[in-house]
């Protein structure tokens, strides 16, 4: 999972960033460049490293998200869209968490003079939507062009000026296009030319010290953080960061809320492979087949799929072991189409 931090200047940006990461990335702000820069984590997980612990696991494969810090947002010349340095960026990204300052710091100033988390995100919205719609007027300019010029496939042609006149339509209403009723196959045929409104995205409030989160009027997850407090935990050794916790009274670290807030936002779940050289976490869309959880494993599995042992996690560590499962008809057989379950655990049978 690939999710990038975008945000307007002094937004805290890098701050969450660190926090996120457990990183120490100055703060001082690049001057007119686009930069990117990335950290994977581990994804936290206590049932791995019970399941781990049962089948006496050589080595613990976590999960990981991979989060980058993207610059340059707020700087596109009006009307004209992001920059391609840009929109390159962010394109590969799986999902975008939008940083929005709601800390007052007279040492730091803001672009816009005045904070508004608010108005930042309608400002952040607007530059996505402008970016798309630009994108599909080029995109339809070009389609009406080439069947102008009477070359290709003028059905196939027809389709696609269709499709991309929906998309121009749901945009020319400022409607997102995560949000305009797209189908499966609509948005594959949407995929590829750095459309941005069809990402999943979170807003993250950056509030300052004690700060009560600000109101906001929009249809997007919301999730506050005490960015530069998260960031002082982030640094602290583990042993440290539970007295940090009892002191400010938070529940647990923000960067912990993140994953989960990140897990709901890219529909995701786990499933694991275990055994004695290794216990693996795996990320899977939520309602995925067994075969598309043998094809995150790997292609060949997927390929020679015969048959999937299955059991969940949960109900395995509470009986103790693979043999006690089968003994209470526990562990199934399955097919390919069977719908996995966050925390299943699979055996693919396979044959290539």
């Amino acid at each position: 999972m690939k999710l990038g931090l975008i945000g307007l200047p002094q937004s805290g940006k890098t701050t969450i960033f660190n926090a996120l990461t457990h990183s120490n990335r100055p703060l001082s702000m690049s001057a007119g460049r686009i930069e990117v820069t990335t950290a994977v984590v581990d994804v936290p997980d206590q049932r791995l490293k019970r399941l781990a612990d049962l089948f006496t696991s050589k080595k613990i494969v976590h999960a990981q998200i991979s989060f980058a810090d993207v610059a340059g947002m707020g700087s596109s010349d009006a009307g004209q869209g992001l920059s391609g340095q840009l929109l390159n960026a962010l394109s590969g990204m799986d999902g975008l968490l939008i940083i929005l300052r709601a800390f007052e710091d007279d040492s730091v100033a803001h672009p816009a003079l005045t904070v508004d988390a608010a108005r930042d995100l309608r400002s952040i919205e607007d530059e996505l939507l402008l970016n798309d719609l630009i994108i599909v007027e080029r995109k339809l300019q070009k389609l009406k062009e080439e069947r102008g010029k009477g070359g290709r496939d003028i059905a196939a042609l027809d389709r696609q000026i269709v499709h991309f006149e929906k998309l121009h339509a749901a945009l020319s209403d400022n409607k997102p296009l995560r949000v305009a009723g797209l189908t499966e196959d609509e948005q594959t045929a949407s995929a590829g030319i750095g459309l941005l409104t069809l990402k999943p995205i979170l807003a993250v409030v950056n509030l300052g010290e004690g700060q009560a989160q600000p109101a906001f009027d929009t249809l997007l997850p919301v999730l506050a953080l005490q960015g530069k407090l998260e960031m002082e935990l982030a640094q602290l050794p583990a042993d440290e960061q539970a007295m940090f916790l009892q002191e400010y009274g938070l529940q647990q670290p923000g960067s912990l809320r993140v994953i989960r807030a990140a897990y709901d936002l890219m529909d995701t779940q786990t499933f694991y492979t275990v055994g004695e050289p290794e216990a693996h976490a795996w990320m899977l869309r939520k309602h995925a087949s067994a075969l598309d959880a043998a094809g995150a494993i790997h292609s060949d599995i997927a390929r020679g799929f015969i048959r999937a042992e299955i059991v969940a996690g949960d109900e395995l560590l509470e009986l103790g072991g693979m043999a006690q499962a089968r003994d209470k008809g526990r562990l199934r057989l399955e097919g390919k189409e069977y719908k996995m379950a966050d925390g299943d655990i699979i055996n693919v049978r396979f044959n290539v």
